[in-house]
């Protein structure tokens, strides 16, 4: 990469007013080939079991996805909303084994530069967004989203829409970025501000684990479980990442807003900010179903 890509310029432009879909102007900006990525294909911050370095930078990302994807029904209609660019799909297929695998991406580009993957995975590319799923109501077993919701527009209409299209009985399992307290320093609330607008999001994208485990049971899901596991994801992925951008073969100009990026992050989660959560929910049975029980 030799310089700075019209989408990446575009991207700066709009740190302040980001269009209407601010997530695809964000990952156009990224790209497919992002200096930063732990592996070829791979967006997620990852779950780690060691301190952080390159052999595990390669495996860290599919665990995370192994991990959610094992605790998918198997054989059904899975949804992956939020697909990346789409590494996670052949995960999916391969440890959920859906019978039919749809993944929904706001964000065109990232559908066409994960096409071959897609086309591995046997999964069904669709353009749309989380909060308007273009399906319909109680065709899916089961809904996975791996480190999006906090991109969408609202969460609580994204709930709304998963409890939408579940049969009675499917499962929800995704992960996202949790904001556990607003900002105490000027300091704080500049990492704060600068992160989110980064990533183009906006202060409904802070949430806590809980308020966002309750977004989930005010839509109507039941058995909404909450993990929190930032300290497998954001310490090694940290340190890793402050080691790669050293070597990276990027702009010195790109390195060094990747290093403010990344000590921006480190200094939220140092301070409590941020964690990293595991979201697992159920749609409820059917009526008849709660009144024989």
């Amino acid at each position: 990469m030799d310089g700075w890509t019209r989408e990446q310029l575009r991207h700066v432009g709009r740190l302040w007013r980001f269009s209407s879909n601010p997530a695809a102007t964000v990952y156009d900006s990224i790209g497919a080939d992002f200096f930063l990525a732990p592996a070829p294909g791979w967006l997620n911050l990852g779950l780690w079991e060691g301190p952080g370095d390159d052999a595990e930078a390669a495996v860290a990302p599919r665990r995370l996805v192994e991990v959610m994807a094992g605790r998918l029904p198997r054989g059904g209609v899975v949804l992956d909303v939020g697909n990346g660019l789409g590494a996670q799909d052949p995960v999916i297929a391969e440890v959920a084994a859906p019978r039919t695998l749809v993944a929904v991406n706001i964000t065109e580009s990232q559908l066409h530069a994960g096409r071959l993957r897609l086309a591995q995975a046997g999964a069904h590319p669709v353009v749309g967004d989380a909060t308007r799923i273009p399906l319909g109501d109680g065709t899916v077993d089961a809904v996975i989203s791996v480190e999006a919701a906090f991109h969408f527009p609202s969460r609580p209409a994204f709930f709304a829409e998963v409890r939408r299209v579940l049969r009675p009985g499917g499962r929800l399992v995704m992960s996202d970025i949790s904001t556990e307290r607003l900002p105490r320093t000027p300091r704080e609330l500049l990492a704060g501000v600068t992160s989110l607008r980064f990533w183009g999001l906006g202060l409904a994208a802070a949430a806590s684990a809980a308020a966002i485990r309750q977004q989930a049971l005010d839509a109507g899901l039941v058995d909404v479980g909450v993990e929190r596991i930032g300290r497998r994801v954001f310490e090694p992925m940290l340190r890793w990442a402050a080691s790669k951008v050293q070597r990276a073969p990027a702009p010195r100009s790109q390195r060094w807003a990747a290093r403010l990026m990344l000590a921006q992050w480190s200094l939220l989660r140092r301070r409590g900010l941020l964690d990293y959560i595991l979201l697992e929910a159920t749609a409820p049975p059917p009526a008849s179903a709660e009144r024989a029980a």
